[in-house]
């Protein structure tokens, strides 16, 4: 199949972060409420500033995730899409190489070639973000360059970080999980951003988010998901209008808490862009 163009690419990136602000996502920046110092207006102004580093076809990975984060601190002056351009930028490269196969095929493949090049960008963009809890590591700290390729660096995260992990199983948890519980929620309502809640929800229930790990703790990251679970009678088999109170009561308490489930928010943006990538480069949603 041909690879998508750089406008596709690009529209396609809009739609998915323009889709998961529509929303209610808790504990998460939304239209319905803001969150942990910043409104949904920032996030729609650094999807808009770093498209076109994410759909531009003459960079490489690395340099699309560190422009990306540039054009964002420009637009908004903070981290808003960090791991969102992590995800994102494997689906982006994938979309527009023209290979045989699947966009799950062309993901492998691109993370297959990884070169230093991209180790050392996507470690300087890590370093210009600066997420919250990024702490140190005793090998291959971002705040020096790395002396591997970026797929290793990777793997020596992967245990306790969902997107380190994501780079290493050729971003598992997006074709595994992400896209056929969008799936299967998008059938059982035609308001999509019901689906989209209950998407954040179940990948909320599904694992500790990485990003409350990291400025939290691993308990207090597993008690968020064991309280997502706990609520799944409001968003399975589908979110709707009697879920909304509940969820906002739940969002309001986690950002009373200074939980920001930072990286269920990334995954979600992530599936929202892998299916309408999917779906331009195969109408029958064959991922």
């Amino acid at each position: 199949m041909p690879g998508l163009s750089e406008e596709e690419t690009a529209a396609a990136f809009l739609a998915a972060c323009r889709a998961e602000l529509t929303a209610l996502k808790p504990g998460n920046v939304h239209v319905h409420a803001g969150g942990h110092g910043m409104e949904a207006h920032q996030f729609e102004a650094s999807a808009e500033a770093a498209a076109p580093s994410i759909a531009a076809p003459d960079l490489k990975l690395g340099e699309r995730v560190l422009r990306g984060v540039e054009a964002t601190f420009d637009a908004a002056g903070c981290n808003t899409n960090l791991g969102i351009l992590l995800l994102s930028a494997p689906l982006a490269v994938a979309a527009q190489t023209e290979l045989p196969g699947s966009l799950r095929d062309r993901v492998r493949h691109v993370l297959a070639h990884l070169d230093a090049s991209d180790a050392s960008n996507v470690f300087e963009a890590i370093r210009r973000a600066s997420p919250g809890g990024l702490g140190s590591a005793p090998d291959q700290d971002v705040a020096a360059p790395p002396s591997m390729g970026l797929r290793e660096a990777m793997a020596l995260a992967a245990d306790r970080d969902r997107i380190a992990c994501a780079y290493i199983t050729n971003l598992e948890e997006i074709f595994a999980f992400g896209l056929p519980t969008l799936e299967r929620f998008s059938a059982r309502t035609e308001k999509r951003a019901f689906a989209i809640t209950a998407l954040h929800m179940a990948f909320l229930a599904e694992r500790p988010d990485s990003h409350i790990t990291r400025k939290f703790g691993a308990e207090a990251a597993k008690s968020v998901c064991q309280q997502a679970r706990a609520l799944q009678d409001l968003w399975d088999p589908v979110a709707g209008p009697q879920s909304f109170q509940g969820l906002l009561a739940f969002d309001r308490d986690l950002k009373q808490r200074g939980f920001n489930p930072g990286t269920t928010a990334d995954l979600v943006v992530a599936t929202l862009f892998a299916e309408a990538i999917g779906n331009r480069m195969s109408p029958s949603g064959s991922w």
